[in-house]
């Protein structure tokens, strides 16, 4: 039965039925719960910033137990060039749902100004291609003549931007990882399913508990045409520069308890586990999301950079 539930809200999310319904809308970007680690996938005037070479790989599964579930699997990597004020990266995104799949190949690319003393500003651009695919093969089909559904594979170009200002205490960021409208089955004359263009907002300031312990309050704000606010608020605390403890909340969502380890000065580690707060939380068991990230060049005169973003 829940394997039942699922796909019927996979299909109806996808697809319009024949009776003449509005083309649906929701939120459609992949979800991270630790996104705080990787904003260059939301935001491209990112890159670069941390100043060394950032790789960081992140896997997702997302309501456990329940077949058909959201599974991704993200790596992106990011650099200064050596060119003043100049960023670059490289990312790729694969988000499975049901029967679907989506694949991101994207290139990032960042110019950073200085506005003040210990202020930046920094503008990013992203650029790349979505691969899509639907096996409807992956359905329980069990009227055939309600809908006429084939298997579809399509590519469509992503066209991205955004502005990042941070010092070494806070940040601001206004992005959208793809400002481009994308029809999926519009060859079908019964439905169509439309990708819309999201907007993003971040925002982080770090405040000094003691000579140990750092803490950092966070908000991201997703916003999409059709769709409620999707708000995540979090805090992590920084310990002694290894530890990292956070717990996180999404609005209307999912409470997070994330934990990370500095395991050198060049490798990270971390995981997050998400609490569905909503009525789909009785039919799974929670979300896991684990984290790598390895850099390069972090020193900064002798210390590792304590730059805690």
């Amino acid at each position: 039965m829940n394997n039942y539930i699922f796909k019927t809200l996979v299909f109806i999310l996808f697809v319009s039925v024949q009776i003449g319904l509005e083309p649906l809308y929701a939120q459609q970007d992949s979800q991270f719960t630790q996104y705080m680690y990787n904003t260059v996938t939301v935001n491209p005037a990112y890159a670069g910033t941390r100043g060394s070479l950032s790789m960081v790989g992140v896997y997702r599964n997302q309501w456990v137990g329940l077949s058909g579930a959201p599974e991704t699997v993200n790596f992106s990597v990011n650099s200064p060039i050596g060119v003043q004020g100049v960023g670059l990266g490289l990312g790729f995104t694969s988000d499975k749902l049901g029967p679907s799949m989506e694949s991101l190949i994207t290139a990032d690319f960042s110019y950073t100004i200085q506005v003040a003393e210990e202020l930046n500003l920094s503008f990013g651009i992203k650029g790349g291609i979505s691969l899509f695919s639907l096996d409807p093969n992956k359905l329980n089909i069990y009227n055939p003549n309600d809908y006429d559904l084939t298997r579809e594979n399509s590519a469509s170009p992503v066209v991205g931007g955004g502005l990042y200002l941070h010092s070494n205490r806070w940040y601001l960021g206004l992005s959208s990882p793809n400002f481009l409208e994308t029809d999926h089955y519009d060859d079908i004359k019964v439905s169509t399913a439309t990708e819309k263009s999201h907007i993003y907002f971040i925002g982080g300031y770090v405040f000094d508990l003691s000579n140990s312990i750092k803490l950092k309050p966070a908000v991201l704000v997703k916003a999409v045409s059709g769709a409620p606010l999707a708000i995540d608020i979090s805090a992590n605390a920084l310990i002694n520069n290894s530890f990292t403890l956070g717990l996180a909340y999404r609005l209307d969502a999912a409470v997070s308890a994330m934990a990370g380890f500095q395991i050198n000065e060049n490798i990270m580690v971390g995981y997050a586990y998400d609490y569905e707060t909503t009525d789909l939380g009785s039919y799974n068991n929670g979300s896991h999301e684990i984290f790598l990230r390895f850099e390069l060049g972090t020193r900064l005169k002798g210390k590792v950079n304590p730059r805690f973003f």
